[in-house]
């Protein structure tokens, strides 16, 4: 059964002629006579008496207000989707870590809503493999996370690394680790980390740098905020490996310290992160993510510094 023999049928039954079906639908009378005597042949019943009226059996009686559904509900199928590549979308949903949130997306997220003030937007702070999973399962349009190649492998993913940003070490003011301008491997491991829950990509990239430096991580506790973070290690030995963004709040604390770490005895002179922005090519074919899209590109950090150094402290890395 085609749409076309569907539509003819409809122009034959409301203009009780087939040669008025035939002007309104833009064919050949003998054209619309074919596509009759095909939905007839499908369907197993004469569908019209072939009268000079064109009259209806009581099979097309039948069939009429069934025909008339489908063809209503392709037509709006054909203008939701119209409205969708013109960018008449009801909300865009972002999933971002809790760092992008704070301080990368508000100048995104305001000049989006200028630009696309009828979309709402809809922004959810979550760790990294949640936000990939909500992102695959059709809950949000974009993600914007820890880079994780395993986790975005596939031919409709879409994939662009934001920025690199230091991983530093934050502790108390006073602790016994705030002597160091850079501090070494081998005293870290000395001391219990905050770290982040599982399902969160800074958890595993922690887990993985002791690995790599042959030591073993004393995990002692497992928060998801930064504002928890400060808070537990302002009062003891714990301490915690947090990337740039994350600390731009604590290094205008007196309660707390943030260095940096010293090379790795593998020879890695650096301990970061990437932020990747991620979604599927099929979304980046819709006007406001896509203009969403090019504006995180466009107003993208190009150093954290931006946030650090605006309350008159010194960058990290001389701390």
């Amino acid at each position: 059964m085609r749409l076309e023999q569907l539509q003819a049928f409809l122009a034959v039954a409301e203009t009780g002629s087939f040669q008025q079906a035939a002007r309104r639908c833009g064919f050949t009378q003998s054209t619309i006579s074919r596509q009759i005597q095909g939905l007839e042949s499908q369907v197993g019943l004469p569908l019209f008496h072939r009268t000079a009226g064109a009259k209806m059996t009581l099979g097309g009686e039948r069939f009429l207000p069934r025909a008339r559904k489908i063809c209503q509900e392709w037509d709006k199928a054909q203008e939701e989707l119209a409205d969708l590549l013109a960018g008449k979308q009801p909300e865009l949903c972002v999933a971002a870590i809790h760092s992008v949130c704070a301080y990368y997306l508000p100048p995104v997220l305001q000049e989006f809503c200028q630009n696309y003030s009828e979309v709402q937007l809809r922004v959810t702070a979550l760790g990294s493999d949640r936000a990939l999973k909500v992102l695959k399962d059709g809950l949000v349009d974009v993600a914007i996370v820890m880079n994780n190649r395993f986790l975005t492998t596939g031919p409709e993913m879409v994939v662009e690394i934001l920025y690199e940003e230091d991983i530093k070490v934050l502790m108390a003011a006073n602790h016994p680790l705030a002597r160091y301008k850079q501090v070494p491997w081998s005293e870290l491991a000395h001391y219990p980390q905050v770290v982040f829950k599982d399902g969160y990509g800074m958890q595993r990239l922690v887990q993985d740098l002791f690995t790599k430096q042959g030591m073993t991580l004393d995990a002692a506790m497992e928060l998801n905020t930064p504002d928890a973070f400060r808070g537990v290690v302002r009062l003891g030995e714990m301490v915690a490996l947090l990337p740039e963004s994350a600390l731009v709040e604590a290094i205008a604390d007196s309660t707390l310290a943030v260095r940096s770490l010293a090379s790795s005895s593998t020879g890695n002179p650096r301990s970061y992160r990437q932020v990747a922005m991620v979604t599927t090519r099929d979304r980046l074919q819709i006007p406001p993510i896509e203009h969403f899209w090019q504006l995180v590109r466009k107003l993208k950090p190009t150093d954290f510094g931006q946030y650090q150094y605006s309350n008159g402290q010194q960058p990290l890395a001389a701390s």
